[in-house]
Formats: structure tokens, C-alpha cells, sequence
């Protein structure tokens, strides 16, 4: 890959640090907006069909904040096509949380997500990190 890519950024790039922070602020209005859609599909559509529905709809932003906020990253249209690579782990872990939480544990949809999204968290930011900066991981 041509070094090219470190001129896409908007902004210089910032430390380690500052990128947790912001993406646990992003993540909090990517939850919240997950869980807004979730809640919205729900009265209309099976327990899994309004998590997934709300899940993709909710990642689309967190791309755009991530890439902005996060990562001071253009958006391009191959991060944008390799960031649901970043939330394939993401999808899976919430996913099977939720169908576990609600039909194993029977502890009921409405807060099942969000017990379920908790222990993706760590590995989202690392292979989000890694899309949205390749050049990063050689640091």
C-alpha cells in the first residue's frame, strides 16, 4: 500500500490516548443511537430482526464519527467498505449475548443489547484502529 494514505487525513493524528477517549464518547452516542432504533424497531419487528436492523443502521454512524472524531480520518469509500469488517466480531458477540440473554437466561429483550455489546467493546477499537489507520499498527 503507497504511503498515500497518510494524506488523507483532516487532522494531525492523536495519541493513543485522546483515540480511547473520543471512541468511548463515540461509542456512548453509537450505543445510544443502536439502542433508540432497537427500542423503535422492536414494536414492529421480531427481538433479532430490530437488533440487527438498528445494529447496521447505527454502524453507518459510528463510521462517519469514528473517521471524523476518532481517527481525524477522511472517510473513503474503502474504509467505509472494510469497517463492517471491524464490527464482524462486534455483531457476533452482541448477537449470540442477545439471543442467550433472552431465550437461555429468559431475562427479557429490553436491556439485553446493551448487557450483550459490553464485552465487544475492546476488540471493536482495536480492529477499528486498524482499518481506519493501517499505517498506525507499525507504530
Amino acid at each position: 500500500m503507497p504511503n498515500a494514505t497518510l494524506s488523507t487525513s483532516t487532522a494531525p493524528a492523536r495519541p493513543i490516548s485522546g483515540q480511547i477517549i473520543t471512541f468511548a464518547l463515540v461509542g456512548v452516542v453509537n450505543t445510544a443511537t443502536y439502542y433508540g432504533l432497537y427500542l423503535l424497531f422492536l414494536r414492529y419487528l421480531p427481538y433479532l430482526a430490530a437488533h440487527i436492523l438498528a445494529f447496521f443502521l447505527s454502524m453507518i454512524g459510528s463510521f462517519f464519527l469514528n473517521a471524523r472524531f476518532t481517527y481525524r480520518t477522511r472517510p473513503t469509500w474503502r474504509k467505509f467498505l472494510l469497517f463492517p469488517l471491524t464490527n464482524a466480531t462486534n455483531f457476533v458477540i452482541t448477537t449470540v449475548g442477545v439471543y442467550v440473554i433472552v431465550d437461555m437466561l429468559h431475562a427479557g429483550s429490553t436491556f439485553a443489547p446493551l448487557m450483550a455489546s459490553a464485552a465487544a467493546i475492546p476488540v471493536t477499537f482495536v480492529v477499528s484502529r486498524w482499518v481506519m489507520l493501517p499505517k498506525v499498527r507499525a507504530v
